[in-house]
């Protein structure tokens, strides 16, 4: 057999082990189109265009459409420039319209449709080298049924950058450097928080450096710390891990002619910056001035208080670093800017590796149980789904 058979071989198991997972990824989703159609339908709304022509969906496919440099200048003074929106879901739109016919929105739905589900897929492969594959399947069944699950089959970038990542983060883990730099090279042309998936692989790498030289200091000067050849793979990935944020940031701060920190004022425009939280807690905090508003207050408290207890519980049980490294900072970035506070719940939905401990309890349980949890979640997140898109939806 040679090694392109092997390989191939390879590929198929891990599909056959993932199967399922992506089997039972693939119902959750079809019950919250099928929640969201019929909740539309009655409302005489499209489901259709609340998944690819609302919100961002609109600002992605203008890009992929026109290109760059379209804004809109409020009567408050900001300016909304679609240069804060990255490159790479509007350019995968701008091909699928290229190639067949579809319209820039329906390729911006194929291509969150097929990235959901290697996000899917990834998540698995994580939790499954970290743990083993019961909690690969529960790992990824969570993901599919959180209340705003229905982001993963929206024309946004978040399934996108959740399958790079997650793919990224198991080439750290599995030591394909290279690999893992490129994956998060794509992933900082998907979205600002790209620099969670770098900081992982360059945390990951620097600990395998000095793991490297402690094992050569104790097994003499002359035995090779490692692979013929890894630590050159392994620089090569921490700088290409980069490229992909940094180029675009760059580019944008040459097209607007401010400079290396230009985008930063591009998102300044949307009213979108780092303040260490301040902006959120005072949002929190007016939440309790008045009843029922209290009521909300007090789910925020919880819903963060429950983050910071599941990130927790990923240290105690000593998720390997890259995770951690990864997770720390997507939720960081998520709660402590200022950015538009209906916005928090879905740029969560990449840190999947919170859940990893909610999996390991749940893959202890019994299948029957186990089963009951997940179907019934399932139907809550489906209807909240619907309801929430036919509303005030993910800005």
């Amino acid at each position: 057999m040679t090694d392109l058979d092997t390989r191939a071989a390879g590929r198929r198991g891990a599909l056959r082990r993932a199967a399922p997972a992506l089997l039972g990824y693939a119902a959750v989703r079809a019950l919250g189109l099928l929640a969201l159609a019929l909740w539309s339908a009655a409302r005489g709304k499209s489901a259709y265009t609340l998944l690819t022509a609302r919100w961002d969906s609109l600002w992605y496919t203008g890009v992929a459409e026109l290109g760059y440099g379209y804004e809109v200048r409020l009567p408050d003074g900001d300016v909304h420039s679609n240069l804060a929106f990255f490159p790479l879901l509007p350019w995968l739109e701008r091909l699928g319209a290229a190639v067949g016919p579809l319209s820039y929105a329906d390729a911006g739905f194929v291509v969150s449709l097929l990235a959901s589900l290697a996000a899917a897929w990834g998540i698995f492969a994580v939790a499954e080298h970290v743990y083993d594959r019961r909690v690969g399947l529960c790992a990824v069944l969570l993901w599919a049924v959180l209340p705003v699950g229905v982001v993963q089959s929206m024309a946004y970038s978040e399934s996108l950058f959740t399958a790079l990542a997650a793919w990224s983060l198991y080439a750290v883990l599995t030591g394909r450097w290279v690999t893992a730099g490129t994956l998060a090279a794509l992933a900082g042309l998907t979205r600002p928080v790209g620099l969670a998936v770098t900081a992982a692989v360059w945390a990951a790498a620097v600990v395998a450096f000095a793991r490297d030289r402690g094992r050569a200091g104790a097994d003499g000067a002359h035995g090779p710390p490692s692979a013929p050849g890894e630590g050159a793979r392994r620089v090569l990935g921490m700088l290409l891990a980069p490229l992909g944020a940094a180029g675009y940031v760059l580019w944008v701060g040459h097209r607007t002619g401010d400079g290396p920190l230009g985008y930063l004022d591009v998102q300044a425009g949307w009213r979108n910056g780092f303040d260490g939280g301040a902006a959120f807690a005072r949002f929190v905090a007016e939440k309790f001035t008045s009843f029922p508003a209290a009521l909300a207050g007090a789910a925020l408290v919880v819903g963060v208080a429950l983050l910071v207890r599941l990130y927790v519980a990923g240290v105690r049980q000593r998720q390997p670093l890259a995770l951690l490294v990864y997770t720390g900072i997507v939720v960081l970035l998520a709660l402590c800017a200022s950015s538009y506070f209906g916005s928090k719940p879905r740029l969560l939905l990449p840190a999947f590796p919170l859940l990893l401990p909610l999996a390991r309890a749940l893959a202890r349980a019994r299948t029957a149980r186990a089963a009951a949890v997940v179907c019934g979640v399932a139907v809550a997140a489906a209807v909240y789904g619907a309801f929430w898109l036919n509303g005030s939806g993910p800005p």
